[in-house]
């Protein structure tokens, strides 16, 4: 009998210059998709990763875990413009 396992990974959404938004998955580098919609892009990030750790799977690799919850922080840069 197959046991399920919940696992979290942490994506990131990043507004698309042509609207939209880019997901990207930090524990799997390469692992990208799209979705019109923030909405949209949250079920393709799910599906996407969902058949990501199945190919992981059967090739018999491991799954990563993480146990760390990153640091997101905005860096205030001045910057100085020449006229």
């Amino acid at each position: 009998m197959k046991k399920e396992k919940i696992f979290h990974y942490y994506a990131i959404f990043e507004p698309a210059v042509e609207g939209g938004y880019n997901v990207t998955f930090p524990s799997f580098p390469g692992c990208i998709t799209f979705g019109m919609t923030f909405e949209n892009a949250k079920e393709k990030a799910q599906e996407v990763l969902e058949l990501w750790l199945e190919e992981l799977q059967a090739q018999k690799m491991k799954i990563p875990t993480f146990s760390d919850y990153p640091i997101v922080y905005e860096i205030p840069v001045n910057v100085l413009s020449r006229k």
